[in-house]
């Protein structure tokens, strides 16, 4: 899945006062996207047992809000959704309602759901990507894990959870160098936990490689929206043996190679 809508895509001025400006948080857009991302997840019928994640803050971000949408009781859920179809929470209340929500209706519990930090699901570290005006100029990307933790909703973080990536790559990584990267994370965690359904957040790239590599057709990807997600299958005796489900991808405009017209699911 990708990220919620990023703040510096709507207020251009943000990065002149950041702290951290090659590090945007999510924008209240992004964090309704990611809770009704959850949902949608949560109604496919089958359990999220573990979430990975790339270090960046937006994903951070909309893998909490994800989690409280996956964790949240029925009835509370129930209860939220129709004041919202009933427009009487207006956007600009959701991020506050949302915490009210949470407290209420959510329990994070270890035994059904699990989350870390994956630092091979980050952006492609380059131009491309990222503007090289805006990187840090010591090279600190980010603060250490026990930060990137405390962001996350307390109880389920696995800290005994090793990285595929033990380190974020060098800047300047070559676009295809990162999509080889993501390929390679992708099915090693689907090696790592075989017997578990995964949510992997990360960038545009995460999904777009998700929905290439592992087709049974060539796709071509044309637009990877705000809290797109690919879906992939693995068989129980062969759990390298990815499959994406093109047709079960969310807000992703693509084309099967020869095929003239683009879908968009």
């Amino acid at each position: 899945m990708r990220h919620g809508n990023r703040l510096d895509a709507l207020k251009r001025s943000w990065k002149q006062t950041a702290q951290r400006p090659w590090d945007p948080p999510i924008t209240v857009a992004g964090t309704c996207g990611a809770f009704f991302s959850g949902v949608i997840l949560r109604n496919e019928g089958f359990q999220i047992h573990r979430v990975l994640v790339s270090p960046f803050l937006r994903c951070i971000q909309t893998a909490s809000t994800v989690i409280d949408a996956l964790c949240a009781s029925e009835e509370g859920l129930d209860e939220l959704m129709t004041k919202i179809r009933a427009s009487e929470i207006h956007p600009s209340e959701f991020e506050e309602r949302l915490v009210e929500f949470t407290s209420k209706n959510v329990v994070y519990d270890p035994t059904k759901i699990k989350v870390s930090i994956e630092y091979g699901l980050c952006e492609a570290l380059c131009g491309p990507s990222i503007k090289p005006e805006v990187i840090p100029k010591d090279g600190n990307w980010f603060p250490n894990v026990s930060e990137f933790e405390a962001l996350l909703p307390q109880g389920i973080v696995d800290r005994s959870v090793e990285c595929v990536y033990p380190e974020l790559p060098q800047w300047e990584e070559e676009q295809k160098v990162s999509c080889r990267r993501l390929k390679r994370v992708i099915r090693s965690l689907a090696d790592k936990f075989p017997k578990e359904n995964l949510l992997l957040i990360t960038h545009a790239a995460g999904v777009a490689v998700a929905m290439r590599a592992f087709s049974k057709k060539p796709v071509i990807v044309d637009k990877v929206g705000y809290c797109s997600h690919a879906c992939l299958k693995r068989s129980a005796s062969s759990p390298s043996d990815l499959e994406t489900l093109t047709k079960k991808s969310r807000h992703v405009t693509y084309c099967i190679e020869g095929e003239r017209s683009p879908k968009s699911q």
